[in-house]
């Protein structure tokens, strides 16, 4: 088995990289501000990470599975604002291949190229205040009624939703079917009925904007919907599939440099007349990052290739979730305890790191779902 990238897939990498570290402008002030960095969207966009899983005819970069792991890896090595990378993955995971697997010729033209070029942001509106984990038990309703679907309810949690152009809203058309009465909508922001809250405060992934979707008596016309009536759990659990895969692959470039900081900075700061790395319980702190790292990022490949030979990645992405999340939040604890008290002071940039880590055990199905999933699909 070779595990090495091939030469073209290397050279991408540092292509992206150094794209990547020309977004780190005032990081820090949009953190603390917990401001959507617009300009820099676009300029992801333009550089052609927006449209990676897109085909060409859409404005696509036509990636396969393993580049695209490679090229998200990379942006998180290089980008220190992780919630900029956040709200691209929602978009690229939760919008675009919903779209891409299940919309109408019209749908992919109307929409694709405007997300994959940045001229429009795409939300996914699944979650509401009553239902998360439980992600079917909706109490947002599609009623028909002249040839129009109404929509009724709200939706929570929705990233990307303040500053969205589309956003993909799920609602039931019968209670009474339960998940199979589910289905999906295109609902276009200035939809009478349609209003998007402002930016839901957050622990971290601050530069990424997170509300609420209300819906009140939205009027949406049939061509809006997105695959059949109770299409719902199918349109769902396939996106999921894919953001299961390459949200976290980003993480996976942030331990990446977290772990080539602490190596240089225990080797530089210097106690009791010696360099802190020297201390076996630093020394093992970085041995486990680098454990951590090198088993999320086989993982993370791993359910990459799957994917790529066109086989259902469902059982490698949830591990792949749940070790990659979970590692994660450790590494960055370690980090900010190598760093000492630098480690807790904003300048570093450590504890943000530790803040953005978070999230990724509750976003996209939490640790706990991901265990129940791992279990049901090896028979349990």
């Amino acid at each position: 088995m070779d595990f090495a990238l091939t030469a073209e897939q290397e050279a991408y990498r540092a292509e992206v990289v150094a794209f990547a570290r020309s977004l780190n402008e005032d990081v820090v002030v949009h953190d603390r501000e917990g401001s959507f960095p617009r300009t820099s969207w676009q300029r992801c966009a333009e550089f052609g990470v927006l449209g990676l899983p897109l085909p060409a005819q859409y404005g696509g970069g036509e990636a396969d599975p393993v580049s695209i792991a490679v090229a998200m890896e990379a942006m998180g090595f290089g980008c220190r604002d992780a919630g900029l990378l956040f709200s691209c993955h929602a978009q690229m995971w939760a919008v675009e291949i919903p779209i891409l697997l299940f919309g109408t010729e019209a749908q992919k033209v109307r929409y694709l190229p405007a997300l994959a070029s940045g001229a429009m942001i795409g939300a996914h509106a699944m979650t509401e205040p009553g239902s998360g984990s439980d992600a079917f038990a909706l109490s947002a309703r599609a009623t028909r009624h002249n040839g129009v679907y109404v929509l009724q309810g709200t939706k929570t949690f929705s990233t990307n939703a303040p500053v969205a152009d589309v956003v993909l809203v799920f609602a039931t058309v019968d209670p009474s079917r339960g998940p199979q009465g589910v289905t999906a909508f295109l609902v276009d922001a200035g939809t009478p009925g349609l209003s998007l809250s402002r930016s839901i405060e957050k622990m971290g992934l601050r530069t990424s904007p997170m509300g609420e979707v209300h819906l009140d008596g939205c009027e949406v016309a049939e061509d809006q919907r997105l695959g059949r009536e109770g299409a719902g759990p199918a349109i769902f659990n396939r996106a999921m599939e894919w953001e299961r895969i390459f949200i976290l692959a980003s993480q996976v470039g942030v331990m990446a440099r977290q772990l080539e900081g602490c190596i240089r900075y225990v080797r530089e700061r210097r106690q009791f007349g010696q360099p802190v790395g020297k201390f076996q319980l630093v020394g093992e702190k970085i041995a486990r990052m680098r454990v951590r790292l090198d088993a999320a990022r086989l993982l993370l490949y791993r359910a990459a290739w799957t994917k790529s030979q066109g086989k259902s990645a469902m059982l490698e992405a949830s591990i792949a979730k749940l070790f990659v999340s979970e590692a994660a939040v450790e590494s960055a604890l370690d980090a900010v305890q190598s760093y000492g008290g630098y480690g807790y002071a904003t300048e570093f940039e450590v504890e943000r790191e530790l803040r953005d880590a978070v999230g990724g055990r509750l976003y996209s199905g939490t640790s706990e779902i991901q265990t129940m999933l791992i279990a049901g699909l090896l028979g349990l």
